[in-house]
C-alpha cells in the first residue's frame, strides 16, 4: 500500500473518531439533564425512605404483602417511599405507599428488555443510566429498607453501605428485611469480611436485620430522634460529592 492510499483511510479514521466524540460530548449533556431533571422534582421530598427488592417477586408471595406492608406503614408515618418504580418488590413498595399518606416515587430505569412501570406512582422519573438513578436514591433518602432481592439489589446495598462507611454519604439506616434471606450474608460479613480485617467490627453495626413491618418504622424513628430528619449543612456539602 502506497502513502497515497493510506491518507484518505487514515482520514476517514480521524472523521469517524470526530463523529463518535460529538456524540459523547452530547451523551454528557443528557446524563446532565437527567441529574437536572430529578432534582428539581425531588428536592421537595423530604424525608423519604428508599426500598429495593427482587423486579421477579410475584403479587401473591409473602414478600409483596410485607413490603407492602412496610411501605403503608411508611407512608401513613409521614415519608414519601422511593422505589425502582417496576414490578416486583419495587411495585409492592409503591403500592403501599400510593395507599398511604405519604407520596409514591418511582425511579424508573430503561432496560434493553423494557421494564413496565408500575401504576402506583404520584411521582415517576425515567432514567437511561444506573448510576444517575442510583445518586437519587442515596441522595434523598433518610433511611433504606432492603428485601430480598438479586444483583441489582445487591448492588444497591452495597453501595449504600460504601457510601456510608467512607463518610460520602451521612450516616442512615440500612435495615435488611428477611432474616432467613439475609442472615448468611451478614455471617460471611462477620466471618470473612471481618475475620480477614477486611472491615471493622463497628461497619456491621451499620446494617438493622428485621422481620417486623413495625420495627423497621421504629429503627429509622429511633436513629432520628436526637437530631431530626433533615441533613445538616455538614452532610448537605458532603452529598454534592456523591
Amino acid at each position: 500500500m502506497s502513502l497515497s492510499d493510506k491518507i484518505p483511510a487514515a482520514s476517514n479514521r480521524y472523521a469517524v473518531m470526530q463523529k463518535f466524540r460529538s456524540r459523547e460530548a452530547w451523551h454528557v449533556l443528557k446524563i446532565m439533564a437527567e441529574f437536572v431533571e430529578s432534582a428539581e422534582e425531588l428536592q421537595g421530598i423530604e424525608p423519604a425512605v428508599s426500598i429495593f427488592g427482587s423486579a421477579r417477586t410475584a403479587r401473591d408471595h409473602a414478600d409483596y404483602k410485607l413490603t407492602e406492608d412496610i411501605a403503608r406503614r411508611l407512608s401513613d408515618a409521614g415519608f414519601g417511599v422511593i422505589s425502582g418504580g417496576g414490578p416486583g418488590i419495587m411495585e409492592a413498595a409503591n403500592k403501599g405507599a400510593f395507599q398511604g399518606k405519604g407520596p409514591s416515587i418511582g425511579l424508573n430505569i430503561v432496560l434493553p428488555h423494557e421494564q413496565k412501570g408500575n401504576e402506583y406512582q404520584d411521582i415517576s422519573l425515567k432514567f437511561n443510566h444506573f448510576f444517575s438513578r442510583k445518586v437519587m436514591f442515596v441522595k434523598h433518602a433518610c433511611a433504606y429498607v432492603v428485601m430480598p432481592g438479586g444483583f441489582g439489589t445487591l448492588d444497591e446495598l452495597f453501595e449504600s453501605l460504601t457510601l456510608v462507611q467512607t463518610g460520602k454519604s451521612r450516616r442512615i439506616p440500612i435495615i435488611l428485611v428477611d432474616t432467613s434471606f439475609w442472615r448468611g450474608l451478614v455471617d460471611w460479613f462477620a466471618d470473612q469480611l471481618v475475620g480477614r480485617g477486611m472491615i471493622n467490627p463497628g461497619d456491621l453495626a451499620l446494617i438493622t436485620l428485621t422481620d417486623d413491618p413495625a420495627e423497621v418504622v421504629n429503627a429509622i424513628f429511633e436513629h432520628y430522634e436526637t437530631r431530626g430528619f433533615s441533613a445538616s449543612p455538614e452532610e448537605r456539602e458532603r452529598m454534592l460529592n456523591l
